[in-house]
């Protein structure tokens, strides 16, 4: 029974089978291929039980087992690792068979190899997952066929295994350095203009050639007779608070990902930005009320306790109360902070129904409110217009691209800075504006 369980036939004996039959037929217009079509089926048959025996004969023929990351990376190419080991004394062709968690929604995984004699092979594919959570992974099948190709054996490993699925961990190293190069146009990120010093002095040094000759200390050149310059560095332990909006808004997906998980993503690597520029990082979303809140702190389990807040965020994405955020930062947050806002506004009038909230922020802190352009509607705007309705499509996307254009002018006219980004540039952008603030020393 057991043997049943494990015994498939391959297609090729079907493909040898079907020609036998055919050479039956042929059989009874030249009766003369008879008895030679009889002996190519009994061989058939004989190869058959052959390439049974010496494929079962082997208690372990083969062994695999499935490794994966401690934990999974949201919105990222993740690899998966499988180990193959070959007891068989003769090469064999590999199917396997991964049961990946139902997240996937991938019904026709399959991945072949060839594996010498006694020899072992490692064999990786990626996964990309678009939610956080608990990602269970079922058995591993490998269907092993001897170099007859008429059966194969399927091995079974109970290899179940859960993974957790974070906030976008990897993106952690992709940025980790971004905060200290001198070359950040190669990460894709502008230049900063630096109009101005922070009024942080760090110490008196001799002039090399790039220093900024506005910072000559005359009084220690005179001295040393030899050319001095104050050297200043950014202001320290500011906080930083992030604040995403997990409401309906932010339900709407792009390339797989809602923009709540790109926010969540974005999150993590400022934060880590945040706290090598000495700066304390804090974090807390909201809904129809605040909470997974983080205070700010530099203390050095802080990326692990806001990982651990992030992967845990959960929404029903009901309407957003600004009111209650508003209400919420003037009791909690007492020293003057940069707010960035993770949210979205589609219409000019969904603006001004939250405006005087943000104006409350804004007077007690500085606040950054970054938003998405609508990637579908910009694909729309470029579409070549063939009928009246595809005009009439384009009027209407552009007037809403439009609106977006008139919410940033809306926000700056009340000294609210805003970011205006595609989801998939938001992590360079937030941090962009991050360095910016910093740059200009206007926190």
């Amino acid at each position: 029974m057991k043997l049943i369980k494990q015994l498939y036939i391959n297609n090729f004996f079907f493909y040898m089978l079907l020609g036998i039959i055919a050479l039956f037929v042929c059989a009874f217009l030249f009766p003369v291929l008879y008895n030679a079509v009889w002996y190519l089926f009994y061989m058939l048959l004989t190869l058959l039980v052959l390439d049974i025996l010496i494929l079962f004969l082997a208690n372990n023929g083969i062994a695999a087992s499935r490794h994966t990351p401690e934990k999974l990376s949201n919105g990222d190419q993740n690899p998966i690792e499988v180990q193959l080991k070959n007891y068989y004394t003769f090469p064999i062709s590999v199917k396997i068979i991964d049961e990946i968690p139902f997240q996937f929604q991938v019904r026709n995984f399959e991945i072949r190899r060839k594996i010498a004699a006694s020899s072992q092979e490692s064999v990786q594919y990626e996964l990309r997952p678009t939610a956080r959570g608990e990602y269970e992974f079922g058995n591993l099948n490998v269907y092993v066929s001897s170099p007859l190709r008429l059966v194969a054996r399927r091995f079974k490993f109970d290899n179940h295994q859960m993974v957790p699925t974070y906030p976008s961990y990897i993106q952690l190293r992709k940025y980790d350095l971004i905060a200290f190069s001198n070359n950040l146009f190669q990460y894709g990120l502008k230049k900063i203009r630096r109009i101005g010093h922070t009024m942080e002095f760090e110490q008196i040094k001799e002039y090399v050639q790039g220093d900024d000759l506005r910072t000559l200390n005359w009084n220690a050149t005179a001295k040393k007779n030899a050319l001095m310059v104050n050297q200043f560095q950014d202001e320290k332990s500011q906080s930083v608070y992030m604040v995403i909006d997990k409401g309906r808004v932010m339900k709407m997906p792009f390339n797989g990902l809602s923009l709540l998980d790109y926010a969540i993503n974005t999150t993590l690597v400022l934060s880590n930005v945040i706290l090598k520029k000495q700066d304390k990082a804090g974090i807390f979303a909201f809904s129809k009320k605040v909470e997974n809140r983080v205070v700010a702190e530099k203390r050095s389990s802080q990326m692990q306790k806001i990982l651990e807040t992030l992967y845990n965020i959960k929404t029903d994405f009901f309407e957003s109360d600004f009111s209650r955020l508003y209400a919420d930062i003037r009791k909690n947050v007492n020293q003057r902070s940069l707010i960035v806002l993770y949210t979205n506004f589609e219409t000019l009038d969904g603006l001004h129904r939250q405006l005087p909230y943000l104006k409350g922020i804004a007077k007690s802190h500085l606040l950054v409110v970054v938003f998405f352009n609508n990637t579908e509607l910009d694909a729309l705007i470029q579409k070549k217009t063939e009928t009246i309705q595809d005009v009439y499509d384009k009027v209407i996307a552009e007037k809403f691209a439009f609106e977006k254009r008139l919410i940033v002018s809306e926000l700056k006219k009340y000294g609210i800075y805003s970011v205006l980004t595609q989801p998939e540039s938001l992590t360079l952008d937030s941090i962009n504006k991050y360095l910016e603030i910093k740059a200009r020393g206007i926190l």
